[in-house]
């Protein structure tokens, strides 16, 4: 908690880096820096090498989905995994398939044979893995820190994702540039081994709730969980809509190569400036008290997101396309902090995988159809056209939900927020509207 100007000097400031004294937590940011690190390294990598072996807009839209279809039903069977299994086991095993996907990688492209057909299934096996690994990593979290300093662990934990996200493409475009494909391929096996070894070091504290068999009733119950909570709902249906209508992350080949001319170098920039963005934001968050009023802040992100994607697609001036891109993260960044921490601190720890799993499909869905979306448009207009409507589409959408949605507009979370506490997950339960759980 912040110490008020004047006030008792027995109360304890609010300290930004709490969670990080916890060693339990400090290598559980380490797992996750790296392994993000990697996997942001290898989709820029791919998308490059794609556009590359095509030079087709429609193929770098096409990556997209098919990382989202596979993603989409198994994330729900993920989640219920993370809550009927050990969690350190499912991450750890998520890790093998990413690695022999891009040994596969490395091996074909350094004899010169590497093709379409392998780079998708490459592509198509990871979103598999990752569906089991993105609800495991997040249910894991609150076992690994105190529940005084579980919100705290949230956004130091999202600022390390953030900084990963910057890594990982930036890395990729020097390698690339300065070295070759399969010289990234190689980078990114030796990131992904390292986040994998220091699970087994973890210790986290023992499962709170029943073991339960995997069912569709299981499934069901973090499905309706996430339903009967209308801020919750609200806040990942604008986040979804907002990032499909408003992403261009799979046309940032395109700007690099044919209208910025920036060469991989530029590309591994453009990649890295709204992760970047995301980390500067991530930074200030961990530096500050906790946002209260969280819906406010939510629809005021979303509608700088649409702006700054306007004026991304619009720029010729690469500096002003890295200032626009970074503005773009540090706008998706306050949303993302505002419902992750919303959706831990209002979960059970036995429903934890199963609300991020479907949290997972919303981002999922937002990611990958965005990708679709810009591909499909920019093949049938241009790049410039796909990414400008784009921002006008998020910004379209953010008018119906903040006009619809009046409570998402008013919802505020306190800073003193309990931990989580178990609520009614019966199927056959009312409807809670924008109540918070307490």
């Amino acid at each position: 908690m912040n110490r008020p100007p004047g006030g008792d000097s027995d109360t304890p400031r609010y300290d930004p880096l709490a969670a990080l004294r916890q060693p339990n937590f400090l290598l559980y940011t380490a797992s996750r820096f790296l392994s993000s690190a990697a996997m942001t390294m290898m989709q820029a990598v791919i998308l490059w090498q794609v556009y590359q072996l095509t030079g087709s807009p429609l193929q770098l839209g096409m990556i997209g989905l098919v990382r989202f279809l596979p993603a989409l039903g198994l994330s729900l069977v993920g989640g219920a995994y993370a809550d009927t299994h050990d969690r350190r086991a499912i991450l750890f095993a998520a890790q093998v398939f990413p690695f022999a996907g891009s040994l596969a990688l490395f091996l074909t492209t350094r004899a010169d044979i590497v093709g379409l057909p392998l780079i998708y299934a490459v592509v198509l096996v990871t979103a598999l893995s990752s569906a089991f690994e993105a609800p495991a990593r997040q249910a894991l979290l609150p076992s690994l820190v105190d529940h005084a300093t579980f919100s705290n662990a949230i956004t130091v934990s999202s600022t390390a994702g953030s900084l990963a996200f910057v890594t990982g493409p930036a890395l990729a475009g020097v390698i690339i540039g300065w070295g070759s494909v399969s010289g990234a391929y190689g980078a990114h096996l030796v990131l992904i081994a390292a986040g994998a070894l220091l699970l087994p070091l973890l210790r986290p504290r023992p499962f709170e709730g029943e073991r339960r068999s995997v069912s569709v009733a299981m499934i069901l119950e973090g499905v309706q969980f996430v339903w009967q909570r209308q801020v919750l709902l609200g806040s990942m249906t604008l986040d979804m809509f907002a990032v499909i209508f408003g992403g261009a992350k799979a046309l940032l080949p395109i700007y690099a190569a044919d209208i910025l001319h920036v060469g991989p170098q530029g590309f591994g920039l453009l990649s890295a400036s709204m992760d970047l963005g995301a980390l500067l934001m991530s930074v200030a968050l961990v530096l500050i008290p906790p946002i209260e009023r969280t819906g406010r802040a939510l629809l005021l992100s979303v509608a700088a997101f649409g702006v700054t994607t306007i004026v991304f697609g619009l720029s010729r001036s690469f500096p002003l396309s890295l200032a626009a891109y970074m503005a773009v993260g540090m706008a998706d960044q306050v949303s993302v902090v505002m419902r992750q921490t919303t959706i831990q601190l209002a979960t059970p720890d036995e429903l934890r995988g199963r609300v991020s799993s479907v949290n997972m499909v919303f981002i999922g869905a937002s990611n990958q159809l965005g990708g679709v979306e810009s591909g499909f448009v920019a093949a049938v207009t241009n790049a410039t056209f796909a990414v400008v409507s784009g921002g006008a589409g998020c910004l379209a959408v953010l008018a119906l939900i903040a006009a619809r949605m009046p409570e998402l507009r008013h919802y505020r979370i306190g800073r003193s927020r309990a931990a989580p506490v178990t609520i009614d997950v019966h199927p056959t339960a009312p409807p809670s509207g924008d109540t918070p759980a307490t």
